[in-house]
């Protein structure tokens, strides 16, 4: 799926468009392109400071935000890069705590597309190179990276000698790049999938998990073996579970007592427990208990079970409470299902807008929110391909349910304002991280 990531600053719009107008490479994985680059500029991704590396079908980007906060109540600077953006190209590379301004974006994105114009590489590739070439020349204590695909032919697997590996919760996404048959790796589906993420496994550095169905667990722990990796699975190396409204996590150097993630859902128990197990997997950088203790309530992760407060959109329903997720596929759904049972905002169900890119699947992702959902009102994803009303449409008239289809989120709001009936039920914003990002626009809330 094309990128379509805009600047309103001329000098990353122009470099924007250099990296749009690239025929590569698309979204092929593969790492022959990322290491010539690499080459070209000298490896940078050899001298960057400490890294955590993360992979994962859903989680992986909440778990860096407690890497982040973590490492920041501990003192240290912390570069990230993560993917994709919500609202600003800016958010995937944050340089020592701070997200990257559009003058240094500008020159970076240049300077690597001018040295590796001729290389077919992908848009992922040439960003990923960007930031590594920038977290090796800018002073920090650590690097937060997350995997944008799979994992083992992902860009950034480029790397070679983390400090430690996680990787969260799995679940099937991106079929069509991730299961394309190849000799000697698992063909059920959920099992390659697995063997796909395990590929970030290196030598010495703790491959961290949660824990999965045997199967893939066995897959896992083939490749942590084959790399040399310590595996370190929840459940057995270490663990984390909530106990009259505190956390208790527990590894092979103790146990240890932590408040409620800020985060809403569930799931976040695990995020946060992943990335306390992987800052305790390693001693190139020590981290205190007080900072680990400090990271659920630190944590910023917005789009993930994030409620709308104050804002144009906001102010358009003043008696609902407006949730924003960018769950797209099954496993998030049911988290997502669960998070509003649990946090009590579903109690009249809920009324959904959403928009789906063409790739995703739209039952796998409804299904579990469907005991939940009252009504369901369609938007269009505009600058990606994405799937039209009709899909909605069909799959609610199965459901019983009352459909209509919006151009905007302001005319689906303005729908939702009119009626007279239930004026208190949660709407649920759902469907797509690039939907969220329009979403934070426009009601003047853009990450930071």
């Amino acid at each position: 799926m094309a990128d379509h990531a805009v600047s309103d600053h001329p000098a990353v719009q122009a470099q924007l468009d250099r990296l749009m107008a690239l025929s590569p490479g698309r979204d092929v994985l593969g790492l022959e392109r990322i290491s010539e680059l690499m080459v070209r500029l000298g490896n940078p991704h050899l001298s960057l400071p400490p890294v955590f590396h993360v992979a994962g079908t859903n989680g992986k980007g909440s778990t860096c935000a407690y890497l982040r906060a973590a490492l920041e109540a501990d003192g240290r600077t912390v570069h990230v890069f993560t993917s994709p953006h919500l609202v600003r190209f800016n958010e995937r590379i944050r340089i020592a705590g701070t997200l990257i301004s559009d003058d240094m974006l500008a020159r970076a994105l240049e300077e690597v597309l001018d040295i590796g114009g001729d290389l077919n590489a992908s848009f992922f590739e040439i960003t990923t190179a960007a930031a590594f070439m920038l977290f090796s020349t800018v002073p920090a204590d650590a690097c937060v990276i997350e995997v944008g695909l799979g994992g083992r032919l992902d860009a950034t697997n480029v790397l070679t000698s983390p400090a430690a590996c996680g990787i969260a919760s799995l679940a099937i996404d991106h079929e069509g790049f991730l299961l394309a048959p190849e000799d000697n790796v698992p063909t059920e589906p959920l099992n390659r999938i697995a063997f796909e993420k395990a590929g970030i496994a290196k030598p010495g550095a703790a491959l961290v998990t949660q824990r999965y169905p045997g199967p893939m667990m066995a897959t896992i722990a083939r490749v942590a073996g084959k790399a040399k990796a310590p595996f370190q699975p929840r459940g057995e190396s270490w663990d984390i579970v909530e106990y009259q409204g505190t956390l208790h996590y527990r590894d092979a150097h103790g146990k240890l007592e932590l408040p409620l993630p800020r985060l809403a859902g569930a799931h976040q128990i695990g995020n946060l427990g992943l990335a306390i197990a992987m800052l305790r997997s390693q001693e190139v950088l020590p981290v205190s208990d007080a900072a680990l203790r400090a990271a659920p309530l630190w944590a910023q992760w917005p789009a993930r079970m994030q409620r709308l407060e104050g804002g144009p959109l906001n102010d358009m329903l003043p008696q609902r409470v407006l949730m924003l997720d960018g769950g797209h596929n099954p496993d998030a759904g049911q988290a997502l299902a669960k998070a509003l049972a649990d946090g009590g905002l579903a109690e009249d169900g809920i009324d959904l807008v959403t928009g789906m890119l063409a790739n995703k699947d739209v039952r796998g992702f409804l299904e579990p929110l469907r005991p939940l959902i009252r009504s369901i009102r369609s938007l269009p994803v505009p600058g990606h391909e994405h799937h039209g009303p009709e899909v909605f449409a069909t799959l609610a008239e199965e459901w019983g349910l009352p459909h209509k289809a919006f151009d905007t989120i302001r005319d689906a709001l303005a729908d939702l304002a009119a009626e007279t009936e239930v004026p208190d039920r949660t709407v649920l914003i759902a469907g797509t991280l690039y939907l969220a990002g329009q979403v934070l626009t426009a009601n003047d809330q853009p990450p930071v």
